[in-house]
């Protein structure tokens, strides 16, 4: 039996769009390409039954290496703590102030497109420095 090599992440939400876009300015994904048969997709998204409109998003990474992302709208809110959370790179290969202050930048940048800034971790004996954030829907990551 052959592996899987390929696998999509995919986030609960009430607004799928707001949650997608956020993650394509995160990481440069980008969304998909208008459904054939339509020239917007406003105008794919008023074609849909009502209940439909803007229940899903998607965002690729336009290199192909890595995760779709998908967004789905649910009917319940956040209320506990992720078991899986998203480590977004922005201080590989650097160390000590270096790397404190690649993951500050990386953090103001993505404060300023709506996620929130939880708790900056300093480094210690076993684990270098990271910073947890959460998304625009409180969905925590890490910058690492």
């Amino acid at each position: 039996m052959a592996s899987i090599k390929q696998f999509q992440v995919t986030f609960d939400c009430a607004e799928p769009e707001r949650v997608g876009r956020f993650w394509c300015e995160a990481l440069g994904y980008v969304p998909p390409s208008t459904p054939e048969g339509f020239d917007t997709w406003d105008d794919y998204q008023r074609s849909l039954p009502p209940e439909k409109r803007g229940s899903w998003f998607a965002a690729s990474d336009p290199t192909g290496a890595g995760p779709r992302m998908y967004f789905q709208r649910v009917p319940e809110g956040k209320v506990v703590k992720n078991r899986v959370h998203l480590d977004v790179r922005a201080g590989t290969g650097l160390v000590g102030a270096e790397r404190v202050a690649a993951l500050e930048a990386e953090c103001a940048r993505l404060v300023a497109l709506g996620a929130t800034r939880v708790q900056l971790l300093v480094a210690d004996e076993e684990n270098e420095s990271c910073l947890s954030m959460q998304d625009v829907e409180g969905n925590e990551f890490c910058l690492d």
